[in-house]
């Protein structure tokens, strides 16, 4: 019987999970989806129950088309920072608030000021406290919902609370735990002298591992409602932004990442924490338990392209109008969408703007543009926002000679090549890397039980399956494009923020 690795993602549109050989070979994958709540403007929520059903089907899809493997152990992955509210029977208390959710800026400002200021609050995490992080959220309950507040006893993102119905067991890792901006990512450890000047029970977090650690066995429970061998181990895993670089062979400095996901990430690994002055790069914890991981996050990429089409589908197009479809429009288009840029700030921004108020915006429309024109600049602004990315990693000593996309997105030959025009480098797509982060997830999984010794030598597993080259025309027109972009956000900033009045809400 051939042993198998089980990959579980729980992602903000749907739960993938992936069952990889201890060759490394993806033997299936399945992908069930689910939606979420948006009761506010700027508010976006999930109920737990549809990640453990999503999972339970995602599961059951796989095993049942590989019925003969054994599985020698479970990684997890999930959308990172959405807090996950139980009280002391360890039920869940209101629905999840999630990753990109902006209620909480008063908070984050609060927090902000307890913890000293900015440059404190950094030289005691590593981070500032941005809007969506699960720190900032838990003061939210705790100003706004007193009532449930007095009944929170414990504190998971998405990922650990399904970790707790497989296992039983409240746990995180340390990539996810460094998410929270509670998490001092240089010791590796819980910051409690910020939690204490939070006045936040320490007790609300859980036990932190290292991501290839094993958390958990699999419960009698668990093996029920799942279908699976009670006793299978369940390694630390990984939150998704992070655990991605692995499933793309990003584990050493000199290399980026870009996903292209319903957010947009561009990452990097490191051998020493280097926090960025400001904050604006994020610095967490990598999955390898002697690297750090360098990170900034647009709220808006895949996402994007999303609304564009269903906003198209709106219009009379139906499911006729694909993904594909847009970007065969797109493809028809030329470098820099015939002066027009796209701001994909549809659910405020993170990097390199961390504003909840910040609004997306087509700039430079005319009526000579076509829909390959309108889809091409929805296209590159998402990658003008990786650039504005690079742009502060550079300032901190980080450079990439080559790209690695993944996500979703990095299946479009035109956005790969977008990237490698923009970034002036050769950008490569590894077998797996599309399947996203339950693939890093498996090979996670696989470096718990000795299947490769370290993350290293998992990532060293994957081969190169495409290569875009960049052409040097197309690349001066993005450069002269993006000084125009780089400076759209201080222009409209003001006009983000009045559009904003109570006046024009709901």
């Amino acid at each position: 019987m051939a042993s198998a690795l089980l990959g579980i993602d729980i992602g903000t549109s749907g739960c993938k999970a992936l069952l990889l050989s201890a060759a490394g070979e993806i033997l299936a994958s399945s992908t069930a989806t689910y939606g979420l709540s948006q009761p506010r403007v700027g508010w976006t929520e999930q109920d737990p129950a549809v990640w453990i059903e999503g999972a339970r089907k995602a599961v059951g899809q796989v095993m049942a088309k590989c019925p003969d493997v054994e599985l020698i152990c479970i990684g997890l992955s999930g959308q990172m920072h959405g807090l996950t509210p139980l009280d002391k029977d360890k039920k869940v208390l209101r629905p999840a608030i999630l990753w990109n959710d902006q209620r909480n800026a008063a908070e984050v400002a609060d927090i902000t000021e307890m913890a000293g200021g900015l440059e404190a609050l950094i030289s005691q995490t590593g981070n500032r406290m941005l809007v969506g992080y699960t720190g900032g959220k838990i003061v939210w309950m705790k100003n706004h919902e007193p009532e449930l507040f007095a009944n929170l006893r414990h504190v998971l993102n998405p990922k650990d609370y399904l970790r707790f119905i497989l296992t039983g067991e409240l746990a995180t890792e340390v990539s996810d735990a460094s998410g929270t901006g509670l998490f001092d990512v240089r010791q590796r450890k819980w910051a409690s002298g910020l939690i204490e000047k939070l006045d936040i029970d320490p007790s609300l977090l859980p036990e932190c591992h290292e991501s290839h650690e094993i958390s958990g066995r699999v419960s009698a429970s668990g093996a029920a409602l799942f279908g699976l061998p009670a006793g299978v181990p369940v390694a630390g895993g990984g939150g998704d932004s992070v655990i991605q670089t692995i499933g793309s062979g990003v584990i050493e400095p000199g290399e980026l990442q870009t996903t292209i996901g319903t957010a947009g990430i561009l990452a990097a690994a490191l051998d020493r924490p280097s926090p960025s002055a400001d904050g604006r790069i994020q610095m967490f914890c990598n999955v390898a338990p002697s690297k750090w991981h360098a990170m900034g996050v647009s709220l808006n990429a895949g996402g994007a392209m999303g609304w564009f089409r269903s906003i198209l589908a709106e219009t009379g197009h139906g499911d006729q109008l694909t993904f594909d479809a847009i970007v065969k429009a797109a493809t028809s288009s030329k470098a820099g969408a015939r002066g027009l840029l796209f701001l994909p700030y549809l659910n405020g921004e993170r990097c390199p703007h961390p504003d909840p108020l910040a609004r997306g915006a087509f700039v430079g429309l005319t009526a000579r543009h076509t829909l390959g024109d309108i889809g091409r600049s929805v296209m590159e602004g998402v990658v003008h926002a990786f650039y504005d990315m690079h742009g502060l990693m550079k300032l901190m000593g980080i450079e990439g000679k080559l790209i690695k996309a993944s996500g979703g997105g990095a299946r479009s030959a035109l956005w790969r090549q977008i990237q490698a025009d923009m970034f002036g480098c050769d950008v490569v797509t590894t077998e797996g890397a599309a399947e996203g982060a339950a693939f890093g997830a498996a090979l996670i999984a696989g470096v718990g039980v000795g299947v490769w010794k370290d993350a290293t030598e998992a990532a060293g597993i994957l081969r190169e399956l495409t290569r875009e080259h960049p052409d040097g025309p197309a690349g001066d027109v993005y450069r002269k494009a993006h000084r125009i972009y780089r400076d759209l956000y201080a222009a409209l900033s003001p006009s983000f923020c009045a559009l904003n009045d109570p006046v024009f809400a709901d």
